[in-house]
């Protein structure tokens, strides 16, 4: 019966959708209206008004709405949604001030003399307005009334001009900052964490183990790494553009013919050029180089951006005179001084130590100062310029109001639509269906690219991809990241925007266009363009590094990159660790010689036999790196034959759990005692026969491919895990011993507090003794194995201090950490010039390599090594 009110969820949402009623009402509205009969007819029928949900009930969907919805706010891990305005705020204002005018008509004069020139300024103006607007509709609406008049009073073809303006105004979808970006990130990382539950699952069930590696984990994603990863395609995308309105003005010059400039290529253009193209173009690079070089959050940017976009209001809004650009430049001298003074003194209030920290404090004020009231009087010349600073403020209201009602209602719609068991349905389905990953992916692709036509990306992003995504991203066989399906939906959307006869894009070109511009001119113009977005998306599907490379290496090589012992780095550090062995095996080896051939006699005991032992290890560990190789060819040789059965295998079984999911249902309807008891329990039965067909249906040869197979991982797992121990004990003793000596000269500087201990301990009493001995046993506590005599002198302190001191004993124990620093310190001071230099060297030599885990943070090379191979996706479906 929850199927009936799942189609009529469907079908009020859509009837309310196709009448014009608002979205941010209809998805709401479907939800509450459907739970509300669902509920009223289950108490009718069965005085139950839980009886017609396939899971909980209305207090369930309410209690999950609420949640849904309080999140939205107050989830600290949802903050990036403040961006949203801010983006919003920023675009709006570049265009209500005409700097997205001034903008399209400098490069139209710089590029127009070239064929197609008018028309590659047109994309290039649409992807820079994309990276300040990211509103599909505003950009193709300002892009139509600004360019396309002049592309037809220079002879451009009306269809040419049409799919360059529709197409250029869509790569807001793709391009960050984006607003689809920022919100299809908001819903992937949670996605992401439904994703990783049901992958473990998943890996529990199949393999009957409790915990799943990490490197195994669904890889989530953030707002700056969605912005990191839509950047490469994004460029790809406008290259191609570029490309083809190239090839159209050679091939067909009267389509896209030169526009001669008429003025004179002066100093004065330049000025011109220079103060239409730097300032935009400057606020981009601050505000996604920002992001990108880990300076600033998203949020952080978006308000970067939003002031400096209301700071080139100010003056493009100003009449002109001499102090239309005295904000600006107020406000740009006021953040050189704040950068000066981050960068040279100490600003921190709360910690002024020096007359220098106070002179710094009070620059910063002064810059502070000046960027606050360069804000201000910007602010004002846009609030009395015609309104301008209303009108934005009013606009970016509506917007943002609009975006975030849309995202409450559909947290209720999609709690509705999980509540009467829509998303096993669409799970069962995806995952019943044939041909894997790829199949499903395709299938929800053409799913979204088809609701592109009549629901706009926020509608999509926030009730088709919770759906769905989880789905995606739990499946081993392809191992997608979260920040690569993202893109992958973004450009699909963009391409749906575009498409005839229901693009949105086309509509709003249409109601801006001049009559002239017949419809069927936009459609065809466009199909050129259509055709170049598929092409990047199957290009970005095959090669997933293009978005998946930068967000890697951006992770790798900030400060907060995770440290490279981390579990799920180690396949891609032992795949540089193997290919560094066989290019630089032998001078590694050779390192490992000369440190062997070491004068270590007069090293402790412990300390020469624990580097020794270490140099064994290093050793040792070409030979575990051979044996990974082996295993690792041997798997890859077994997979030919294994991965078709496994495939057949975990399908037929895949069937039976999702008809066992199915029986549980039923089960627990008859337990209850809803419906018609008996053709319930006939239906178990069937069910129970078709199941049990499923699992009859599985090859004899199974379980001996699978035992061979898995025995053959365990041996994977068991060399890399005894690799992982004998590089760890390799490097450590060889670290430690170079602290040791390093630590000579902090040493000696303990023996004049030592000798005076040890001359006054004979009359010291335990209340002194306690104050005097922790002072030096913290000395020593501070310097590199002195743990030796710090116990030594802790235990002449505990002799004094008893309730029955014996001072001879804790005599004694001075005299012998005397003796052992003596010792200490002898051999230090003398491995300072003896071993210290070729130890370094020999650390420098396997530090990147056997040494690599055991270091705080990825080197420069093995970090983007590291980023390159974790880009790709790698199947990890036979594990599972």
């Amino acid at each position: 019966m929850e199927i009936v009110f799942l189609l009529m969820l469907i079908l009020i949402m859509g009837f309310a959708l196709g009448s014009g009623y608002p979205v941010a009402f209809s998805l709401p509205g479907a939800a509450i209206i459907t739970i509300l009969l669902a509920a009223g007819t289950g108490y009718l029928f069965t005085g139950d008004v839980d009886a017609y949900f396939a899971s909980g009930g209305p207090g369930q969907w309410l209690s999950s709405g609420v949640t849904n919805l309080r999140g939205v706010y107050w989830e600290p891990e949802r903050d990036t949604l403040i961006a949203i305005p801010l983006f919003i705020f920023m675009g709006i204002m570049l265009q209500r001030s005409k700097i997205a005018e001034d903008l399209l008509v400098t490069m139209a004069q710089l590029f127009g003399p070239v064929p197609g020139g008018l028309g590659i300024s047109v994309v290039i103006v649409g992807a820079l307005l994309a990276a300040t607007t990211g509103i599909v509709g505003a950009t193709v609406v300002a892009m139509g009334l600004i360019s396309l008049p002049a592309m037809m009073r220079n002879g451009y073809s009306n269809s040419l001009s049409s799919g360059i303006i529709a197409s250029s105004g869509t790569l807001g979808q793709i391009i960050p900052p984006s607003i689809v970006l920022i919100i299809l990130a908001d819903q992937l990382a949670s996605a992401a964490d439904q994703a990783g539950q049901a992958r473990q699952a998943l890996y529990k069930e199949v393999t009957g183990e409790i915990v799943m590696p990490s490197e195994f984990g669904v890889l989530s994603t953030s707002a700056g790494e969605m912005f990191l990863g839509a950047l490469v395609p994004g460029l790809v995308l406008v290259g191609l553009y570029i490309l083809l309105i190239l090839a159209i003005a050679i091939i067909r010059p009267r389509l896209a013919p030169a526009v001669p400039f008429e003025g004179d290529y002066d100093m004065r253009f330049l000025g011109k050029v220079l103060l239409a193209m730097v300032p935009p173009l400057a606020l981009i690079v601050l505000v996604l180089g920002s992001i990108i070089g880990g300076i600033a959050t998203v949020n952080q940017a978006g308000a970067i951006g939003a002031v400096g976009a209301l700071v080139m209001a100010g003056y493009r809004l100003h009449p002109g005179g001499r102090l239309q650009f005295v904000p600006a430049i107020m406000a740009l001298l006021g953040l050189a001084i704040i950068t000066f003074t981050l960068a040279n003194y100490n600003t921190n209030v709360q910690n002024i130590q020096s007359a220098d920290d106070t002179f710094g404090i009070n620059i910063a004020i002064i810059g502070v100062v000046l960027t606050v009231i360069a804000i201000a009087w910007s602010g004002y010349r846009a609030y009395i310029s015609e309104g301008a600073l209303a009108g934005v403020m009013v606009e970016t209201a509506k917007t943002t109001s609009l975006v975030f009602i849309i995202l409450l209602g559909a947290a209720m719609l999609t709690a509705a639509f999980r509540a009467f068991g829509g998303e096993e349905l669409v799970k069962h389905y995806l995952e019943g269906l044939p041909g894997g990953f790829w199949t499903k992916f395709a299938i929800v692709m053409a799913v979204i690219f088809v609701l592109g036509f009549f629901l706009d990306f926020i509608e999509i992003a926030v009730v088709v991809v919770p759906i769905v995504a989880p789905i995606l991203l739990a499946d081993p066989e392809a191992n997608i990241t979260a920040v690569w399906l993202g893109v992958m939906i973004g450009l699909n959307l963009q391409t749906s925007f575009l498409t005839p006869p229901f693009g949105f894009a086309l509509f709003y070109l249409r109601g801006v266009a001049s009559k002239a511009v017949k419809t069927i001119q936009i459609y065809i113009g466009v199909l050129p363009f259509i055709g170049l977005q598929l092409l990047s998306l199957v290009i970005v599907a095959y090669f997933p590094p293009l978005v998946n490379y930068l967000p890697m290496r951006s992770s790798l090589t900030a400060e907060t990159a995770p440290p490279p012992v981390n579990p799920a780095l180690q396949y891609c550090i032992e795949n540089y660790v193997s290919q560094e062995f066989g290019e630089n095996g032998s001078a590694i080896r050779s390192a490992i010689d000369r440190a062997r051939g070491l004068d270590l006699s007069y090293l402790p005991s412990n300390v020469q036999s624990d580097f020794e032992r270490g140099l064994d290890k290093a050793e040792e560990s070409f030979d575990l790196m051979d044996e990974i190789e082996t295993i690792e060819a041997g798997l890859e040789e077994e997979a030919i034959a294994y991965r078709p059965l496994h495939k057949e295998v975990r399908a037929l079984q895949a069937q039976a759990r999702r008809i066992e999911s199915e029986l549980e249902d039923l089960r627990t309807q008859i337990s209850r005692g809803w419906g018609d008891t008996e053709a319930l329990q006939a239906r178990v039965e069937r069910m129970e026969a078709e199941r049990q067909e499923y699992l009859d249906a599985v090859p004899a040869e199974w379980d001996e491919a699978e035992a061979a197979y898995s025995r053959l991982t365990a041996n994977d797992r068991r060399a890399r895990g005894l690799y992982r121990r004998t590089v760890d004990q390799a490097y450590g003793p060889l670290v430690e011993l170079i602290a040791y000596i390093e630590s000579a000269d902090a040493l000696a500087e303990i023996q004049a507090p030592l000798d005076a201990l040890a001359e006054d301990a004979a009359g010291m009493d335990g209340e002194t003794a306690d104050v005097r001995f922790t002072e030096v046993e913290r000395l020593f506590g501070d310097v590199a194995g002195g743990n030796d005599i710090r116990g030594l002198l802790s235990d002449a302190r505990r002799q004094i201090d008893a309730r029955t001191p014996n001072v001879e004993r804790a005599l004694d124990s001075v005299e012998e950490a005397q003796e052992v620093f003596a010792s200490e310190l002898a051999w230090r001071t003398r491995a300072t010039d003896e071993l210290l230099p070729e130890l370094q060297a020999y650390e420098a030599a396997i530090s990147g390599t056997i040494g690599l885990r055991q270091q705080p943070k990825l080197p420069q090379e093995q970090a983007i090594f590291v980023a390159e191979c974790n880009s790709k996706h790698r199947d990890i479906s036979l594990s599972f």
